[in-house]
């Protein structure tokens, strides 16, 4: 049943990882099976996952999901919603629970458990993978499950469904792309300078990767000898790292608790950073009235933002509270408590080649973390340039803390807008009305030509004469998508005070895409 190959086994500190393939898929699903259905999941745009009939027709991660559409007739698209993923995953974890002392959570649809004592408890590895698969099976999910040295090896194994031998995990990922041990940044760069395996990089000398790399090139370059990406030191003697929020009131929903989680996942940074700290894994653990608690462990690599941390906790909250973990018949939540555990020495980000002015990026991350604290994780952005014909289409905006989706297109682009590009841009197009001589909509020709002299704007309740006018620009895309196709122009107008607008005209409709600095 399991088809796992057994290459050895040994009482080495071992992790087993359980990985649920195509998971933005079964959320979507609501934990059903694609089975031969086409169905892709979009995240900004893109496919985040696909089926495996899907991926079978030709649909690609990272595609976009028009190019996914054009090339499969049929194909369902589904937005991600990765909150949704979490609280379905906790019913794997739960069941992956039930056959060992802890479990850690990698991210929704990957958890690991250390392998040494769970493995003597069943009687070994090969029977404790076979219980793995039993028990998630009867949880209603299908998974791969791998054995290796460290969490990092045993993802790698889990896809292939094998188990590693002791000692084996870095001659295992040795042919493995970087990638598969390193940040996507570093492993661009370790691939244009010629570093393109996992066994590549464990070739080199340690002390010249952490000179050039730093600490994220030190970290690779550890699991890449099928070491742990960190020294792990054991927690000082009486050192109060912990964060804890007690309720007057208990709590029998998550919403009040995920408003507390942010102030405690600061609190739990700067106990660390008081100790010279930092954490692999932190436990979010509640306990209600009644006695009852729960606990779960979730794991990371790198260091994960007070933003980033809050949210993990909010999808734990929300699992529970979907599995009714704490009702009204367990009097409700007294307690909510982070406990960091995987403790390493942190002596602060050394400069590389990946980082910038050190003391200045902390004091501007310091800065967004109090900012989102007040409006939240999505409150504080940072913007990459991506490809795109309107200026706002041209800028991907990520939350701080957040990894950037990567929408580099350098074009070409017919119909993009030409330079220079507007100073302000809107969240969203602004509708606006402009009027000829006669008080009539400006209307513009299939032929981009406008019919009648623009002479009034009305913008915001205000009447601005218009002075001058330049365009229109016609954009025409997704033309071979009739459910999808828009068809627009763009007019360039200076208007009463020196004021000059960008406008577009879409569907007989004026809106206010920029302003331009004058």
């Amino acid at each position: 049943m399991s088809g796992v190959r057994n290459e050895g086994a040994g009482a080495a500190p071992r992790a087993v990882a359980v990985w649920c393939p195509d998971w933005p898929v079964t959320a979507v699903l609501d934990g059903g099976e694609a089975g031969e259905r086409l169905v892709a999941v979009a995240d900004g745009g893109r496919v985040a996952a696909a089926s495996g009939a899907a991926r079978a027709a030709g649909v690609r991660r990272g595609m976009r999901v028009r190019s996914a559409k054009g090339l499969v007739d049929g194909l369902e698209i589904a937005d991600r919603t990765v909150d949704d993923e979490a609280r379905l995953f906790d019913r794997v974890a739960e069941a992956v629970a039930h056959l060992a002392a802890s479990v850690e959570v990698l991210r929704p649809g990957a958890c690991a458990i250390p392998a040494r004592a769970a493995a003597r408890f069943h009687g070994g590895e090969d029977i404790l993978v076979e219980r793995l698969y039993d028990a998630v099976e009867a949880a209603g999910f299908t998974c791969r499950i791998g054995v290796a040295d460290g969490v990092a090896a045993a993802l790698l194994a889990a896809r292939e469904q094998r188990v590693v031998p002791p000692g084996g995990s870095a001659r295992f990922m040795a042919a493995h792309p970087v990638g598969e041990v390193a940040p996507a940044k570093l492993a661009d760069l370790l691939v244009r300078l010629g570093v393109a395996t996992v066994g590549a990089l464990a070739a080199m000398p340690a002390g010249p990767v952490a000179d050039r790399f730093g600490a994220a090139g030190t970290a690779a370059h550890r699991l890449a000898r099928g070491l742990q990406a960190r020294p792990v030191v054991p927690r000082p003697p009486g050192a109060d790292l912990d964060a804890e929020a007690r309720f007057d009131e208990p709590r029998t929903t998550a919403e009040p608790m995920v408003f507390a989680a942010l102030g405690l996942a600061e609190r739990l940074h700067a106990n660390l950073a008081a100790a010279g700290l930092g954490c692999a894994r932190f436990a979010v653990e509640v306990e209600c009235a009644d006695g009852t608690e729960a606990s779960r462990t979730w794991q990371h690599e790198g260091q994960l933002s007070a933003p980033a941390v809050a949210e993990r906790v909010r999808w734990q909250l929300q699992a529970w509270q979907q599995q009714a973990r704490f009702t009204a018949d367990s009097g409700g939540v007294t307690v909510l408590r982070l406990v960091p555990d995987g403790l390493y020495a942190d002596a602060g980000r050394q400069l590389s080649l990946l980082d910038g002015d050190r003391e200045a990026r902390e004091r501007m991350e310091r800065a967004a973390a109090r900012v989102q604290a007040l409006l939240g994780h999505g409150g504080v952005v940072t913007a990459q340039m991506a490809g795109g014909r309107g200026p706002g289409e041209q800028a991907v905006r990520t939350p701080v803390g957040d990894a950037h989706q990567e929408r580099r297109a350098p074009g070409p682009w017919p119909g993009r807008l030409p330079a220079p590009s507007p100073v302000s841009v809107p969240p969203a197009p602004e509708q606006v009305r402009l009027l000829d001589a006669d008080g009539q909509t400006v209307q513009v020709t299939a032929r981009a030509e406008v019919v009648s002299r623009p002479v009034l704007l009305v913008l915001r309740g205000r009447s601005l004469q218009v002075a001058a006018w330049a365009g229109p620009w016609p954009a025409t895309e997704r033309w071979w998508d009739a459910a999808d196709a828009v068809r627009a122009a763009r007019l360039q107008v200076t208007a009463d005070a020196g004021a000059a607008l960008l406008l577009t005209v879409a569907g007989g409709r004026w809106y206010l895409e920029g302003a331009y600095d004058t």
